[in-house]
């Protein structure tokens, strides 16, 4: 029964989160709202929905592991795993000009979530000025793009045209959008709670799980997102949903989580986990510089990378080998 209710809870988030940002920006687009705002908020951030929803299950539950696990584990599968799978299939190039504001947000970010998990709390004050941050970074990028427009402006306006239902009326994407809402919440509960339930029957940790199935799960949205984007020859598309969901989750998802429900950090992630995001950071940033594409060969770094990561996560022996057991 758990791994059915874990089953059904991994469809309802992939289903949930596709649907409202399929519905929410069709909607918007009935309603007059700019590609260029739809693509910098509904789309960008509205994938990572599913990892908010997630986190604050588990905190509100008690299981400040799998919260935590989550937000550090969902950075670095969008970068090792969905960026490794989307430059494997083909070539991404990274707009220099889009890269150079959006990279230094999410190094500067991840740096920012680097310090504050190293002090093993995260408490309101640093939700709130989490939030305040994600708000003078959406704001600065909306008006800056809407005064002269350059690269960044053209990405997330193809994002917007990437998940956008041709021909859906104003009420349908409103029904679709209140549909995936409830798809998300009740797919996270049903998430969260088998994943906790499958730890302790396995003798794992509940940050172990989170970083693994939990944040696995909760990053389909932006796997189907990017994966899709890439097939169709938009890389720009796929590698700019990645940056803006991978500052969303530190800025959004850890800052709103904290406001709500101060959680502790686990000390395995302070020790281990939050220095792969970083280092994960770090590498994608080279790549993207160095001749201003992630090449296949780089994709298929990143996914070697990750199954490295998984194993270490999954074998107790390669655990207690790292000291972290």
């Amino acid at each position: 029964m758990i791994w059915i209710e874990l089953t059904a809870g991994l469809v309802l988030l992939l289903g949930g989160g596709e649907a409202l940002v399929r519905g929410s920006v069709s909607a918007a687009s009935r309603l007059g709202v700019s590609k260029l705002l739809i693509g910098l908020t509904l789309v960008g951030f509205g994938t990572s929905t599913p990892e908010l929803v997630a986190s604050l299950e588990a905190a509100l539950s008690g299981s400040p592991g799998v919260a935590a696990g989550n937000i550090v584990g969902s950075n670095i599968a969008n970068i090792l795993l969905i960026l490794g799978v989307s430059a494997a299939l083909l070539p991404i190039a990274t707009s220099r000009d889009a890269f150079r504001r959006d990279g230094t947000v999410l190094t500067a970010a991840t740096l920012l979530m680097v310090a504050v998990i190293l002090g093993g709390e995260m408490g309101r004050l640093v939700g709130g000025i989490f939030l305040i941050l994600l708000l003078g970074y959406t704001l600065f990028s909306y008006f800056s793009e809407t005064r002269a427009r350059d690269a960044a402006g053209d990405v997330y306006e193809a994002e917007a045209d990437e998940v956008a239902v041709p021909g859906m009326s104003l009420w349908a994407g409103l029904a679709l959008a209140v549909a995936g809402i409830a798809g998300v919440i009740f797919g996270a509960s049903l998430l969260v709670g088998s994943a906790i339930e499958i730890a302790r029957g396995a003798g794992l940790s509940e940050a172990v799980i989170g970083l693994t199935l939990v944040a696995l799960g909760t990053s389909l949205p932006e796997l189907v997102t990017s994966v899709m984007a890439a097939v169709r020859r938009h890389g720009d598309v796929a590698f700019g949903n990645i940056v803006g969901s991978n500052v969303f989750n530190i800025l959004g998802i850890a800052g709103t989580t904290a406001l709500v429900s101060p959680f502790a950090v686990p000390p395995e992630i302070v020790r281990f986990d939050v220095w792969v995001m970083l280092a994960a950071t770090l590498l994608l940033v080279v790549f993207a510089i160095t001749g201003w594409r992630v090449s296949r060969r780089e994709g298929a770094l990143f996914l070697l990378a990750y199954a490295a990561y998984i194993f270490v996560q999954l074998s107790p022996g390669a655990r207690a080998a790292l000291g972290l057991s």
